[in-house]
This record gives structure tokens, C-alpha cells and sequence, in this order.
């Protein structure tokens, strides 16, 4: 239990510290509710933390300061067979990126692309 005395009753949390806990938050794995607890702070704040993060990150041409890397899975069933010229859907991302997804996408392919991109 932590207990505020005085006219201060928040608690200052340094840059460090919520690098930290926002590392923790969206490892592969984690759960952003058991982090909070253990930390003792609100998921809300921790998703507000991400938030300005990505916001300063868009905003600098520097990389963001959490990197991460996405899960990637390729499995080689059967051949397949070139797909057509043009993507059945054009995903536009922050700073020119661009994921494109073709007709022969398995919808597998396609749920894990886009849950990457969206963490």
C-alpha cells in the first residue's frame, strides 16, 4: 500500500521507468493488465504512455524509443501461384510506410500482417 503525504499526491514516474514498464506492457505475451498491477498504475496511464510515445516518435525522424519486432511465420504448404499485379488492399502507415495485400493472401496471412501493424 503506498500511502501520499503532503500537498503532492501524484506520483512522478521518470522517462526510464515508462520505457520500462511500456517494454513489459507489449512484450510478445504479456498482459497489459498484470504489468499495471504489478507496477501499481492504471492501464489507462500505460496506454496513454504509448499514445505520446508514437506521437513524438511520428512527429521526429527519429525511431521510436520501445522497438519491437513482430511475430513471423512462413509456411510452405503448397506452391502458389504468383499473385495479380495489382493488391487487393493498400494499407497506408505512419512516415510512408505501406503494407500491401494480395488476392492469393490466406486469410491467416493477412489477420497476422495486420495485427503486427497494429500493435
Amino acid at each position: 500500500m503506498t500511502v501520499f503525504g503532503g500537498p503532492e499526491r501524484r506520483r512522478r514516474w521518470s522517462d526510464e521507468e515508462r520505457l520500462q514498464i511500456l517494454a513489459e506492457a507489449f512484450a510478445p505475451g504479456a498482459f497489459v493488465a498484470q504489468v499495471a498491477r504489478r507496477h501499481d498504475v492504471s492501464t489507462g496511464l500505460i496506454y496513454t504512455w504509448r499514445r505520446k510515445l508514437r506521437r513524438q516518435a511520428v512527429g521526429s525522424d527519429a525511431p521510436p524509443a520501445v522497438a519491437g519486432f513482430a511475430e513471423a511465420m512462413v509456411v510452405d504448404d503448397s506452391p502458389i501461384a504468383l499473385p495479380a499485379a495489382q493488391p487487393t488492399i493498400v494499407v497506408d502507415l505512419a512516415r510512408g510506410a505501406r503494407v500491401s495485400v494480395f488476392a492469393s493472401a490466406s486469410p491467416a496471412q493477412v489477420a497476422a500482417v495486420l495485427k503486427s501493424v497494429i500493435r
